[in-house]
């Protein structure tokens, strides 16, 4: 098992969110066990760091995805800290080439299906699906601001999205129906945008979208999903340390990870 640094973003918007894993990991060193009662033991953990050139994002891209197969190749699982969501293009783009049959699940308020020439953060999932991801294996959690072209590329490909309405109503059931989907897979990924979750409990959001999760909830999925033999790795992304609160998000962060080693 890896944890690995990643200190990338693609744009103007998402600056600071390099500073989040140096934050998450200081963070994770405060936490001496996790509530499933496992002592983290923190001396024996793995840390990497792929190292990336923030001037040339097209060479750190290809980095990250070179480095992210050997990652998947030699451990069964790894989890990845961000930097911003474009990390996941060339970490899943890596998954999918290892893994015979992945599943992809997305805690995300957007769905990140922009069309776009270049990877951008906000169309890196609909790029990922365009080479090759099947579509059919992506499930996306806690979505709830769209654009029309988004509306219209999910509707098309049919892709499973599990919004704040239907969580509310039964987070246990959307649970059991992702774990479901999820034993089907030889291998699973969780990617988490930390916006999945409400602005109350993560201030240091990159984007602050009202009525998302809250923390004890997306703390309850993830410990459930995490259970899974089969479940391969995480990344956390999106979270700006600048714009913290009480360090709130970081905080968030260390924990969502904890709960999944």
């Amino acid at each position: 098992m890896q944890i690995i640094r990643v200190r990338l973003v693609s744009s103007e918007e998402t600056k600071g969110c390099e500073k989040a894993p140096v934050e998450i990991i200081r963070k994770l060193k405060s936490i001496e066990g996790n509530e499933k009662r496992k002592l983290l033991e923190f001396g024996r953990m793995n840390l990497e760091e792929i190292h990336v050139d923030l001037k040339k994002k097209e060479e750190a891209n290809y980095l990250v995805f070179k480095n992210s197969q050997e990652i998947f190749e030699k451990n069964f699982k790894s989890f990845f800290i961000g930097g911003d969501h474009s990390i996941s293009y060339s970490i899943l783009k890596a998954f999918n080439k290892v893994e015979k049959v992945p599943l992809l699940v997305i805690f995300d308020a957007h769905v990140d299906c922009i069309s776009c020439d270049k990877l951008e953060e906000r169309g890196w999932l609909r790029k990922l699906v365009e080479e090759g991801f099947s579509e059919k294996r992506v499930i996306l959690i806690s979505s709830r601001n769209f654009i029309e072209e988004e509306i219209s590329f999910l509707k098309k490909l049919g892709i499973r999205v599990f919004g704040p309405d239907v969580l509310q109503e039964d987070l246990e059931g959307v649970c059991d129906l992702v774990m479901e989907r999820a034993r089907l897979s030889t291998g699973f990924y969780i990617s988490i945008d930390i916006d999945c979750v409400d602005p109350a409990h993560a201030p240091g959001s990159v984007y602050l979208e009202p009525g998302g999760l809250s923390s004890r909830d997306l703390i309850y999925l993830i410990k459930r999903l995490s259970l899974l033999e089969n479940f391969r790795g995480a990344d956390i992304v999106n979270i700006n340390p600048d714009k913290d609160v009480n360090e709130m998000t970081v905080k968030l962060g260390a924990k969502l990870l904890s709960e999944m080693l």
